[in-house]
Parts: structure tokens; C-alpha cells; sequence
């Protein structure tokens, strides 16, 4: 009773002093971030927080009543962004999450097994983005999350061990958008460089710059790259951006399913007819299920508790927990083994998502195929919809659509039946042969020889 006590003291203590660091307005005063004693920041790096959130809910909800009566006096003067051209390293960041040396900040990440919470890291990247992004452009603009255009396991986590997040902006042409290129590795021992083998995860962002007031894209500075190492992460940038346009154009809206897809829609299409027949001796294999049987769902309320910088919307590491979780649940539920985490392909956050309203999560099978070592490939398609919790009445607007590939051990198949879940896992067939095709291409050279660049700098 008073061990609880005091943690509850101790808690309480730790909330207050950071809420008087935010009111101040405080940043780290360095790239280099330290551990804390005491983390109650469910996930989210205290330091990263502190950058996140800068003031208090009741502080922001007084000030937009205040600028709501008095528009005039709430006008923010306008920052004019700093154009000139900026390298790689102007926007470098690393810290370390101490996991085996902090029991109470290991506490917020570990999940129900004792290994790392992969949704919690995946709020983190999102924050070290943001992060990242401000660096590059200042704070005269408002940086928003537009596409987590790819997060890959690259070496899964095998022990506790401190963990070394770090990343830059790898591509800006000088418009509003930038592609920031992320990575999670065990962190090394002093004076020495990440192994390849060490990386854990590798990820990247395309972040927008909006103007505050008028929530229009602005130009920012465009990179400037004079390293070999910078110059091939740069075309690889703009590799990604000439794919994801190539993407849309092969999008299943674009382009119909073509003769060898409609050869496979039409034999699962007469095995789901046989399989419902009871006359017809064939029967369905006990490791196929309906995609519609697949399907699973969340609502939840969004309270200020996970609200970004910009206060009434929700921060976007929060979202891809939550899509995460509910995939990795989806594809648990499916398969009755415990999958494993390989790629997010290229999703979108359409739209912001407010503090206050209702979210609706659904999580779905929309494509299978054996892996080339063995088990099962499961891509799971989340879908995130959005309305205001004072009116049930008005249409779920859709804010963002996710897919999740994981890696079962067992044999499992995923049938369609209609002619919209058809549709779909011939989508999740295309994007399955882009994902073969990213995980043959290893950036570690690229990402180990950059880090060093930045480390001896």
C-alpha cells in the first residue's frame, strides 16, 4: 500500500514539473537527448514528448475561447521560412531510449510477453519525424505527417537492450514536402558505429509544411547534398517519389484486374461456390476462412492526452499505434499463432483527426501467400473513419487507410467471396509484389555509412 502510495507521489510530482517545463516553453537544449528516472509517458520518449506537446490542454482550450471572442488579438505574427539550402546533417537527430538500464521507461514499452511493444516505437518514429522536420524548416511553419510511405523489419529485437532512434531529411526539393528517413537500432557502445546487423527497423515519412493560419502547403528549403552517401539517399528519395506515383496509377480504381488476376478471381469464385454446396463433395480446408469473417473493429473516444503540437488534432504516432495494434490483433485472430511484424506499405493519412470526436478502426485479411522461407504472409487492410461525438447522426468521414504485412508459421488462406472483397485482394496481391520487390533492396550500407557521416561531424 505504500509502495503504490509513493509511486503515485512520485508520479504525480514527475506531471507537475513537466507541466511547468511546458508552460515555460522549454526545448532540449541539444541534439543529443538524455534518459529520465521516472517515465509515465505511456510510450512516447519523455524528450520527444516535451518537443510534442508545449502546452497544457486547459491552457489551450482557454486561449482558442479567448481568440474566438477577440480574432483580431489572437493574429500570430508570420514567420517567413528560411529558404536557403540546408544538407542532411542541419536536420540529423539521435537519442537513446535507456531500456536496460531505466525499469520504470522499459515499463512503458514492453508489451505482455517482456519484449519491446512495436506500437509504442511506432509513436516514437512518428514524433522523432516531426522532430526532424523542424529542423529542417524551422518553427515558422506548421509540419504535418502526410504518409508514412514505408516501415520495414529489417532484424527483429532479440533481447532488452538500449535502443538507438536517429534520422534526417533525405529529400526536399524545396516545395512543401519532405521525405524524412528513419531508423531504430541497438544502440553501440561508446566510439563505436550501429552494425547492420544491429538495425532493427527502417522507416520513412513525408511530411508537409503548412502555413499556421491559412493551412496552405508552403515551399522550404531544398536540400543540398555533397556526400556520396547523401547523394544516393537523395535518389533514393526521388526513386520513392516517382513510385508512389506509379503506385496510383496501378491502384485497383485505376486499373481493372488483368487476364492472369481474373484467371485466379474466377477459380476462387467457383471453389466458394462449391465449397457452400452441400452436394458437392469438396470441401472447404480447414485453414481457409472468408475474408468477411476476418474483419474486426474499434471506436474510441480522442481525448487531449494524445493530441499534437498543434493541440486540438491527434498526433499521428498515436493513430499508427492504434491501427498497428488492431492489424497485429486481426492477423493474430486469423492465423491462432502470434505473427510477426514485417512492412508497412505506403498509407495515407487523409484527414486530421480532432480531439473529441469518435474513431472508427476496422481491420481486415485482404490478401495471403506462403512466404519463401516457410509460414504464411498475412496482409491486413485498416481502414480509420471519424466523426463528432455530438452528432452520431452525420456520416464517418475516412481519415486514413493502413496495410500491415505479417508472417505467420502456420498455413492459413484468406477466401473472397464478393465482387468488392475480389477487388480488394487483387489490390493486396499488387502491393504483396511490391513488397518482394523492397525487401530484396537493403539501404543499410547507405543508412550505416550516412550515420557515421553525421557522428564524426
Amino acid at each position: 500500500m505504500v509502495r503504490h502510495l509513493v509511486s503515485r507521489v512520485l508520479r504525480a510530482r514527475l506531471a507537475q514539473a513537466l507541466s511547468q517545463r511546458l508552460a515555460a516553453g522549454r526545448q532540449p537544449a541539444s541534439q543529443s537527448f538524455h534518459a529520465t528516472t521516472f517515465a509515465c509517458t505511456d510510450g512516447v520518449y519523455k524528450e520527444l514528448l516535451e518537443m510534442r506537446v508545449r502546452t497544457p490542454w486547459i491552457q489551450a482550450l482557454k486561449e482558442r475561447k479567448e481568440a474566438e471572442k477577440n480574432p483580431e488579438s489572437s493574429q500570430v505574427q508570420r514567420v517567413k521560412p528560411d529558404l536557403t539550402p540546408k544538407k542532411m546533417s542541419d536536420s540529423y537527430v539521435s537519442l537513446v531510449l535507456p531500456l536496460s538500464k531505466d525499469p520504470w521507461l522499459l515499463d512503458t514499452y514492453a508489451n505482455y510477453t517482456g519484449q519491446i511493444r512495436t506500437g509504442t516505437l511506432l509513436m516514437d518514429l512518428d514524433a522523432l519525424a516531426g522532430v526532424v522536420a523542424y529542423k529542417h524548416t524551422g518553427e515558422g511553419v506548421s509540419v504535418v505527417t502526410a504518409a508514412v510511405d514505408r516501415i520495414t523489419i529489417k532484424n527483429p529485437i532479440k533481447e532488452i537492450c538500449d535502443l538507438e532512434l536517429s534520422g534526417q531529411v533525405t529529400f526536399a526539393t524545396g516545395r512543401s514536402s519532405m521525405e524524412v528517413t528513419l531508423q531504430i537500432a541497438k544502440a553501440p557502445e561508446p566510439g563505436h558505429q550501429v552494425a547492420p546487423e544491429d538495425i532493427f527497423m527502417t522507416c520513412a515519412f513525408t511530411m508537409v509544411a503548412l502555413d499556421p493560419q491559412t493551412k496552405r502547403p508552403v515551399n522550404i528549403a531544398p536540400l543540398q547534398v555533397s556526400t556520396p552517401a547523401e547523394k544516393a539517399l537523395y535518389a533514393k528519395g526521388e526513386e520513392n517519389y516517382r513510385h508512389k506515383k506509379a503506385i496510383k496509377s496501378s491502384d485497383i480504381m485505376a486499373k481493372p484486374p488483368d487476364a492472369d488476376e481474373s484467371v485466379l478471381i474466377h477459380k476462387m469464385w467457383t471453389d466458394s461456390l462449391a465449397y457452400a454446396d452441400s452436394r458437392n463433395p469438396k470441401q472447404q480446408p480447414a485453414d481457409v476462412l472468408a475474408m468477411s469473417k476476418t474483419t474486426i473493429h474499434s471506436t474510441q473516444i480522442m481525448q487531449p492526452q494524445n493530441r499534437n503540437r498543434h493541440h486540438f488534432m491527434i498526433f499521428g504516432g498515436y493513430l499508427l499505434r492504434q491501427t498497428f495494434e488492431l492489424a497485429f490483433t486481426c492477423a493474430a485472430s486469423f492465423s491462432h499463432t502470434r505473427p510477426r511484424f514485417l512492412n508497412l506499405d505506403p498509407s495515407t493519412f487523409e484527414e486530421s483527426v480532432p480531439v473529441g470526436s469518435v474513431l472508427y478502426v476496422s481491420a481486415g485479411v485482404s490478401y495471403t501467400e506462403p512466404d519463401p522461407n516457410g509460414g504464411t504472409r498475412i496482409q491486413v487492410m485498416v481502414r480509420t473513419h471519424v466523426r463528432p461525438v455530438e452528432h452520431q447522426d452525420q456520416e464517418r468521414k475516412s481519415t486514413g487507410t493502413f496495410f500491415y504485412t505479417f508472417l505467420t508459421p502456420a498455413t492459413v488462406n484468406v477466401l473472397p467471396q464478393s465482387y468488392s472483397e475480389f477487388m480488394r485482394w487483387v489490390a493486396g496481391r499488387r502491393r504483396a509484389a511490391r513488397l518482394s520487390a523492397t525487401l530484396e533492396s537493403d539501404p543499410h550500407p547507405l543508412l550505416a555509412q550516412l550515420h557515421a557521416e553525421n557522428v564524426t561531424e
